[in-house]
């Protein structure tokens, strides 16, 4: 079983993200993660979808994508040559006795604390899959409360891939 992370340019109007989501489900495609949001040019926003499945089936993930009309550019993010980031956010419960532990293992990651409350802490940290779930291994001896995770999101490394639009 194989993954894919594409990064698509597509069309800043109502309706893509449906139609995107809608080709994955009319085909029984899995969805691991996905992500939008608004480019530098408020025309366009980019699209992180991964999903997995064999190499047929993630190949025409690919070809499927193409074909539709707000698609304007689809690049496969390979290992090694791509940049991948998600972030999470976890809410800790956490006492006096506790927060000093939870300060430490934030550090450990560089992660941030966000909020303390007299009963918790939140906790927010951005990196690659395996260093957050590495800290949600550790915080879990604390009971964690709530988790947010973004989703992966990502771009290729250097300037050679880049395509603007006219």
């Amino acid at each position: 079983m194989g993954r894919i992370v594409l990064s698509l340019l597509v069309d800043n109007t109502s309706g893509v993200l449906s139609r995107v989501a809608g080709l994955f489900s009319r085909r029984g495609y899995n969805i691991e993660s996905l992500t939008v949001g608004e480019t530098a040019d408020p025309r366009y926003s980019r699209m992180t979808v991964v999903s997995n499945g064999d190499d047929e089936i993630l190949e025409q993930i690919e070809k499927q994508l193409r074909k539709l009309e707000d698609v304007r550019d689809i690049k496969e993010l390979v290992p090694g040559h791509a940049v991948y980031r998600e972030l999470i956010l976890i809410k800790v419960r956490a006492d006096a006795n506790d927060r000093q532990a939870i300060n430490a293992i934030a550090q450990i990651f560089r992660a941030t604390v966000v909020d303390v409350g007299r009963e918790s802490m939140t906790v927010m940290l951005t990196g690659d899959q395996s260093k957050l779930d590495a800290i949600i291994n550790l915080l879990e001896d604390y009971e964690i409360l709530e988790l947010a995770r973004t989703g992966l999101t990502g771009l290729s490394r250097g300037a050679d891939d880049v395509r603007f639009l006219p």
